[in-house]
C-alpha cells in the first residue's frame, strides 16, 4: 500500500505512471481471484461488501446469455443488513426464510418457495458474522440451482477462514471484503462465475472495472486488499486450526465459570474465530463497558444504531428469547490472538461476570 501510494498516474491512463498503478490492480485481481478459486477478470473491485451486494442483488442478472430478469429475491432470515434491504430489488419481490434453531438455511423451506418463482435469485451468507454458524452453501447450490435460480453467496466473514472456492461451494456471485482479511478498510469485491453478467450496474459512468464500477480506482487500498488475500491464501488452513484450538479453549473457559452461559450454534458447524456467548441476566450493553474498563474489546450479538443496542434479528430467527438475546456478546479472535490472550479475556470473564451477577442478584 505504501509503494502504490507513491504511483501518482491514473490507472486509465496509457503512460508510464498509469500502467504501474495498473499493474498493481491487476495483480490484487489476481490475488483475490485466487483466494475463491475464480478468474481475475470476474472480479469487481467496490468500496466494500456493502456495495458488491447491493451490485450483485439486481433483477437485471443474466445467466449462460439468457436475458430474463430474475423475478424474486428469496434471503435467510439471518443475513447482514445490507442484503436483508433486497438490494434494487422491489420490497414486494422479496422474501425472507426462516433458519434452524442453529442458524442454518431451512432447506425445506427454500425449495417450497423457489417453487412460486420462474427465475429466482436467493443470497445467503457463507458464515453468520454474529454466530459464526456455517450454511450448507453446496446443498443450498444444488436447490437453487434445479429451480433454475442464480445464488449469490456473502462470504465476508467466511474468506480466509473457511474454503470459499467458488466452484465447490456452486457460487454464482460472491462478495468479500478486505478488512476481514487483515487489509484496509472501504474496499471488498464481487466476484462473479464466468457466465453471469450483470446488466444494470450500480454506479455508472467511465469503464472500469469493465463497467461495472464507474470511478477511478483506489489503487492503495486495492493493493492492500491483494496483499492480504495472498496472506490469507496461504494461511488460512493453519490458521484456521489455531484459532478453533483457542476458540474450544476459551469456550470452555467460559463455561467453567459460568456453567450456565449459553454459546450459540455450539452444536452447529462455525467458523473458527467467532463465539456469540450469552450469560442470563446480564445485559450486553452493561458487560461491554465493564469489560472495556477492564482492557477487553468485545461487542454485543446485537447491531448497534445511533449508539443504541438493538434487538438481533439473528437470534430472533434462531428462535431465542428476547431476554436471552439481550445478554449476548461476540467473541472474536484473530491471527495475533495467543493464549495468553484468552487467559487475559478468561481472567477479567471471572471478575466481571461474578460482578454483575452478584449485582443482579441483589437487584433481583
Amino acid at each position: 500500500m505504501v509503494a502504490a501510494l507513491d504511483f501518482a498516474g491514473n490507472a486509465s491512463s496509457v503512460h508510464q505512471e498509469g500502467r504501474k498503478a495498473r499493474q498493481a490492480i491487476e495483480a490484487a485481481r489476481q490475488n483475490v481471484a485466487a483466494l475463491v478459486g475464480a478468474e481475475a477478470k470476474n472480479v469487481t473491485f467496490t468500496s466494500g461488501a456493502t456495495e458488491a451486494n447491493m451490485l450483485a442483488l439486481t433483477p437485471a442478472l443474466e445467466a449462460g446469455g439468457r436475458k430474463a430478469l430474475r423475478d424474486r429475491l428469496f434471503l435467510a432470515a439471518t443475513e447482514h443488513p445490507s442484503v436483508r434491504s433486497g438490494g434494487r430489488f422491489p420490497a414486494d419481490a422479496v422474501r425472507e426464510l426462516p433458519v434452524t434453531q442453529d442458524g442454518a438455511l431451512d432447506l425445506t423451506a427454500l425449495s417450497q418457495a423457489l417453487g412460486q418463482a420462474e427465475r429466482p435469485l436467493v443470497s445467503v451468507m457463507l458464515a453468520n458474522n454474529e454466530t459464526g454458524v456455517i450454511q450448507p452453501i453446496s446443498e443450498i447450490a444444488a436447490v437453487v440451482h434445479d429451480a433454475n435460480g442464480i445464488l449469490h453467496v456473502d462470504a465476508v466473514q467466511g474468506a480466509g477462514r473457511v474454503d470459499c472456492d467458488m466452484a465447490t461451494l456452486g457460487a454464482d456471485l460472491l462478495s468479500v471484503s478486505s478488512h476481514k482479511l487483515g487489509g484496509p478498510q472501504g474496499i471488498g469485491a464481487l466476484i462473479r462465475r464466468g457466465d453471469i453478467h450483470i446488466a444494470e450496474p450500480l454506479i455508472r459512468g467511465g469503464g472500469q472495472e469493465r463497467s461495472l464500477r464507474a470511478g477511478t480506482e483506489n489503487v492503495a487500498a486495492i493493493a492492500g486488499f491483494g496483499a492480504a488475500a495472498a496472506a490469507a491464501n496461504a494461511a488460512r488452513l493453519t490458521d484456521a486450526i489455531r484459532m478453533a484450538a483457542l476458540r474450544d479453549r476459551l469456550e470452555a473457559g467460559i463455561r467453567a465459570i459460568a456453567p450456565d452461559a449459553v454459546i450459540f450454534g455450539a452444536s452447529a458447524a462455525r467458523l473458527p474465530n467467532t463465539t456469540l456467548v450469552a450469560v442470563p441476566g446480564i445485559k450486553a450493553e452493561t458487560a461491554i463497558i465493564a469489560f472495556d474498563l477492564n482492557g477487553i474489546a468485545l461487542s454485543s450479538g446485537a447491531a448497534c444504531s445511533s449508539g443504541r443496542v438493538q434487538a438481533s434479528h439473528v437470534l430472533a430467527a434462531m428462535g431465542v428469547d428476547p431476554d436471552l438475546a439481550r445478554c449476548a456478546l461476540r467473541l472474536s479472535l484473530g491471527w495475533t490472538t495467543t493464549e495468553g490472550d484468552v487467559d487475559t479475556l478468561l481472567t477479567a470473564w471471572k471478575n466481571v461476570i461474578s460482578s454483575l451477577l452478584k449485582h443482579h442478584t441483589s437487584a433481583a
